[in-house]
């Protein structure tokens, strides 16, 4: 009785063959299917058998390079499997595929397929690739069964390559380099290139690759010359040479000076930017060939992309240069020799956007050995900012040189910027440097706090009270701004820059203050290398602001001198006027000018009485030893009084008119400054020289 619910024992099957069923390399060898294996990180690719057979490789060596692949397909096929594998192994895919063609010993193509399975480490990075290849001949016996979407694909990746390579190309420069590069060939598919730009109604040949075959009398051509670049400019189609003999046919000259390269077929196409020639471009190969409908499509869409992108340089060009000239014409020409002082100034516009901005410097000479420095950014990145600049930075130097205090000249620049009618608003930083003393004032409006960089290289931020920007102090009647004093001593460096060198996307401006304090530590003594690098700093970066920078250094580091010393004197204050007759006397025989101090102190009394008698203000007096080939020992009266002295000879009594002709007489040099809220009368009178300064001179009592 047959148990009918029992599973029946497995009966071998007499008629299947011994190695039945067949292992997964016999299945994949009769069907001319080989493997692969290539490890990412040493380059090595494992071919066995089949796939050197398919991939037309000496079938003795089964471990490759992928370069040894490649160099059997056309450089077109070469160039897209490469792109393909490339995207594939960045965006994250976990496989690809490709069908491509491959040279065979005969010079014939044959037509392979890959497929590749990617495998990656614990972080996302590829690190090996397994896969298979085949013959794929009978699949797509030639070019015209292939997919349409494939061939789509592929012209799509040619010109979604060039146009990513041309992307950054900001200049007519760094296209020519583009396509100088070996790379540009091997993206094109062709074995040569040559571009030619149109410039002043002839063609000039600006780029050749790779390497160069300069022929005479090719880099200068005309348009209506019989070359094919020629023809391309003059017909606005393109031009498709096939064989050796239609060059030859076409272009005899020509063909004569080329033929050595060995060049049998071309394809030239014009580059038409708004309906007008800009240029052309011409890719040459080594093997005669007919060129495709599909073919032709691409380069006519190859040459519309390029020229857009030649035209965008073209364009950028000229705004550069525009906007060059009109900032340059802005700044000051020339910086002054400031003796005492060594100055370097440096501005670079922007790498983005129009390269026009509104930032400035000025250096402003001033009477007494002091000098004025001046940085400066106006809102905004156009031609009205520029011009706000020039206005503003006009404005700036009138407002110093007629004497004003600094904080006085923010202010009237801030009431200015107001006046003008505009929606900008600035910030600046002004200083005043007594040289002589190393005595600097400081005024801020909403800028940058500057740096000071001492005489060992060591560096650090100078916190300086600020107000409101210019323009907007105004508006909301904020008019003060404080003053910062410090001291400059010999050698020592003050840097004043805009914010377009220390504002970084996405970092703070402490973390740029902090890093610009290293470069500054770590850079050079000399001046002009140390603005230069900074300089370098901000070529390093892709920003939308540009930069300027002041650098001023003190200098005469071994140079003493017997410092300055001022008193107050009210028109109705004897022990005032006695105060500065004894800070006077005691100041000369401190600085070792006694030989001349008779005549020190009567010019100095001269000019006291002269202001209390003619003004009906109070008079300030300073006395200074100034430093440099010779010393001088300087006298300056101030008093809020615009009237101007006048000399003029005594009258009868013989008592009025003698004090400016007594100054005249006694003193060295003198003359009047305009200090904006009145005037300063000064004199100098040269003392001798000595090895040791004498005791310093007693305060004021």
């Amino acid at each position: 009785m047959v148990d009918r619910g029992a599973t029946p024992a497995a009966v071998p099957d007499a008629s299947a063959p011994d190695d039945w069923p067949a292992r997964p390399e016999q299945a994949l060898a009769l069907n001319d299917v080989g493997t692969f294996d290539w490890d990412l990180g040493s380059g090595r690719l494992h071919l066995d058998a089949t796939a050197l057979k398919v991939l037309q490789l000496p079938r003795e060596h089964f471990e490759v390079r992928i370069e040894d692949v490649t160099g059997r397909l056309p450089r077109a096929d070469a160039t897209g499997l490469d792109a393909l594998i490339a995207r594939a192994l960045k965006d994250g895919s976990n496989a690809y595929s490709a069908y491509y063609r491959v040279r065979t010993d005969g010079g014939d193509l044959r037509w392979a397929y890959s497929q590749g399975r990617i495998q990656r480490d614990s972080g996302g990075r590829p690190c090996r690739v397994i896969g298979i290849v085949r013959d794929a001949t009978e699949e797509l016996s030639h070019t015209a069964r292939r997919e349409p979407e494939e061939d789509s694909r592929n012209q799509t990746t040619v010109v979604e390559t060039i146009t990513a390579a041309l992307a950054h190309a900001r200049t007519v420069r760094d296209v020519i380099d583009f396509f100088q590069d070996s790379r540009a060939v091997q993206h094109l598919g062709s074995d040569l290139l040559v571009l030619g730009l149109v410039e002043s109604g002839r063609i000039h040949m600006v780029a050749e690759g790779p390497g160069e075959h300069y022929i005479p009398g090719t880099r200068y051509t005309r348009i209506d010359d019989n070359f094919p670049m020629s023809e391309v400019i003059r017909t606005l189609f393109p031009r498709f040479i096939e064989s050796r003999e239609d060059f030859a046919a076409s272009y005899p000259w020509l063909w004569e000076n080329i033929k050595d390269v060995g060049i049998s077929s071309a394809a030239y196409l014009p580059l038409i930017a708004q309906g007008r020639p800009i240029g052309a471009l011409g890719l040459l190969y080594r093997d005669s060939r007919g060129f495709t409908q599909q073919e032709r499509n691409l380069f006519i869409a190859l040459s519309s992309s390029l020229a857009q992108a030649i035209a965008r340089a073209m364009l950028f060009d000229q705004e550069h240069d525009l906007a060059e000239g009109l900032q340059q014409s802005m700044l000051p020409r020339r910086i002054p020799d400031i003796p005492g002082a060594q100055i370097a100034v440096r501005y670079r516009a922007a790498r983005m956007g129009r390269d026009i901005g509104g930032d400035w410097y000025d250096v402003i000479p001033l009477p007494g050995g002091r000098v004025g420095a001046v940085i400066g950014d106006v809102q905004g990145h156009d031609t009205h900012a520029a011009a706000v600049m020039g206005q503003l930075r006009i404005v700036l130097r009138a407002y110093a040189s007629e004497g004003h205090a600094p904080a006085t000249i923010m202010a009237r620049a801030s009431t200015f910027l107001h006046e003008l009618d505009t929606d900008r608003f600035a910030t600046c930083a002004y200083a005043e440097a007594d040289l002589s003393t190393g005595v600097l004032h400081i005024v801020r409006a909403g800028h940058i706090d500057p740096l000071l960089r001492h005489a060992d290289g060591t560096s650090r931020r100078l916190p300086v009270a600020g107000g409101l920007p210019l323009g907007l102090s105004a508006e909301f009647g904020r008019l003060d701004y404080p003053m910062t004093t410090v001291e400059l001593d010999p050698g020592e460096t003050l840097l004043m820059f805009t914010d377009g060198l220390v504002e970084q996307p996405g970092s703070d401006l402490d973390e740029g203050m902090q890093l610009l304090s290293r470069i500054v530590a770590e850079g050079s003594y000399d001046l002009h290398e140390l603005a230069d690098k900074l300089c370098d700093v901000v070529e390093e970066r892709v920003g939308e602001d540009d930069m300027a920078v002041l650098l001023l250094r003190r200098q005469g580091a071994g140079a003493r001198h017997g410092g300055r010393l001022q008193q107050h004197i009210a028109p109705a204050d004897p022990d005032a006027l006695s105060a500065g007759r004894h800070m006077i006397r005691a100041a000369v025989r401190a600085w070792g000018a006694r030989e001349r101090s008779d005549e020190i102190e009567l010019v100095a009394d001269e000019l006291v009485t002269n202001a209390l008698l003619h003004t009906d203000g109070a008079a300030v007096v300073t006395i200074r030893m100034l430093t440099g080939p010779e010393r001088r020992l300087r006298v300056e009266v101030e008093d809020r009084s615009s009237v101007l002295p006048r000399r003029r000879e005594p009258g009868e009594s013989g008592v009025s008119g003698r004090g400016l002709l007594l100054v005249d007489r006694l003193a060295d040099v003198w003359g009047v400054e305009s200090r904006g809220t009145g005037k300063s009368v000064w004199c100098e009178f040269i003392v001798p020289g000595r090895h040791e300064l004498a005791e310093p001179a007693p305060e004021p009592g």
